[in-house]
């Protein structure tokens, strides 16, 4: 014999239902939240008013020619190999962890060679984003790469 269908195993199946959607939702947004290193920029009104001015950096950098390539050497430091770059040229650089929980650091190099640099600590295991600075004299040259 068949049982009735009624409201009340209607409203069941439409809790339950919705149920299983608002706890995927939650969980997806949890996940979305702890994967967040925060805010690209404070305040995207300045940002917008400051981005000619940074793409005007861009191409002064890029009229100096330099170029870098950057590695981890076997002890963990980040190696960088230039190329137009003077003798007399200060190099600095940025990290940042793309996900996960933000991590930053500063890392000042020492050259070892003819256009050879190698950081002064070592770098810890994992995917950074490097903002890589070369200052020489008045010119400032910047590129971002990443190292897995």
């Amino acid at each position: 014999m068949r049982s009735e269908f009624t409201g009340k195993h209607m409203a069941g199946i439409l809790v339950a239902g919705f149920g299983i959607v608002i706890a995927v939702n939650f969980y997806m947004a949890s996940l979305a939240i702890g994967g967040f290193g925060g805010v690209v920029v404070e305040n995207s009104y300045v940002a917008s008013q400051k981005f000619n001015g940074w793409l005007e950096q861009a191409r002064e950098s890029e009229l100096l020619g330099y170029s870098a390539s950057l590695a981890r050497d076997v002890d963990g430091r980040l190696l960088v190999t230039t190329e137009k770059v003077p003798q007399s040229a200060l190099l600095t650089a940025a990290l940042r962890r793309p996900l996960g929980k933000p991590e930053d650091m500063r890392l000042q190099f020492e050259q070892i060679g003819e256009d050879r640099f190698v950081s002064t600590d070592a770098l810890p295991e994992g995917r950074w984003i490097v903002r890589l600075a070369i200052d020489a004299g008045d010119s400032r040259w910047v590129t971002e790469t990443e190292i897995p």
